[in-house]
């Protein structure tokens, strides 16, 4: 199976490079590899590359490489769901023993716009509405701004839908707890401290006493199944190379 595949990969880039009307030579110069490399991809030869040397030469043809993770048939998908399920029972039991209302996985379907919301959460004495959206793992840094702040802009309209009329609608963005969406986090700190400026220690005080706004990113550690010890996540300091540290 993987050499069909891996034979169909290779007609592809033959085809657009033929359709721009460049040789192998071409490609190669522009990719910044050998010849022999844009020929071993062509032939559909991908095992005997480098994942870097690929997308290099997919880049020089403006092809996406996407890489999809495979486990014993539907089994990984069980696996990362199950994960998120345990995230998303522990938050939701987090904010009820603190007298929010949890919705879970709410769908919506606006203007075009559709998908669903991991948590909507309702805080009745202050009328506040809280949109959180939940990350096992962290990948796509811009894909997740962009959600977020999609959630963010149509989650009154949502929550109308339940009789719940806000008066101020925050964001939090819940991150499992791990050395790597650690790592992830403190590479792009700027940019996600800019969109999420509060911390865990910020979080854990407005939960309590919600008043206005607030845009949040915070690490959580959870238990298996959502009812073991979990919460936020210790205080660490995360770093960015060279000096720059994430706070959680």
């Amino acid at each position: 199976m993987r050499k069909v595949s891996d034979q169909r990969a290779g007609s592809a880039f033959r085809a657009v490079r033929v359709r721009k009307g460049w040789r192998q030579q071409d490609v190669a110069d522009k990719a910044g590899v050998s010849r022999t490399r844009v020929s071993l991809i062509e032939r559909g030869h991908l095992a005997q590359l480098t994942l870097v040397n690929l997308r290099r030469v997919a880049a020089a043809l403006d092809i996406r490489v996407d890489v999809v993770a495979r486990w014993r048939g539907g089994e990984l998908d069980r696996l990362l769901n199950s994960r998120h399920s345990a995230l998303g029972n522990a938050v939701a039991g987090l904010l009820r023993r603190q007298g929010w209302e949890v919705a879970p996985e709410v769908s919506f379907a606006i203007s075009g716009e559709r998908g669903w919301i991991d948590l909507l959460s309702w805080h009745a004495p202050t009328r506040t509405l809280l949109v959180i959206e939940l990350k096992t793992e962290i990948v796509d840094i811009q894909n997740l701004l962009g959600t977020a702040d999609r959630k963010t802009r149509l989650a009154a309209r949502i929550a109308r839908e339940r009789g719940w009329i806000p008066a101020s609608v925050a964001t939090w963005v819940i991150v499992a707890e791990g050395p790597t969406n650690r790592r992830r986090v403190a590479t792009h700190h700027a940019l996600l401290r800019t969109a999420f400026p509060a911390d865990g220690r910020d979080m854990r005080r407005w939960l309590q006493q919600p008043a206005g706004r607030i845009a949040a990113l915070t690490f959580f550690s959870y238990g298996r199944g959502g009812n073991a010890k979990s919460g936020f996540a210790a205080q660490k300091r995360v770093r960015k190379p060279p000096s720059t540290t994430a706070r959680a």
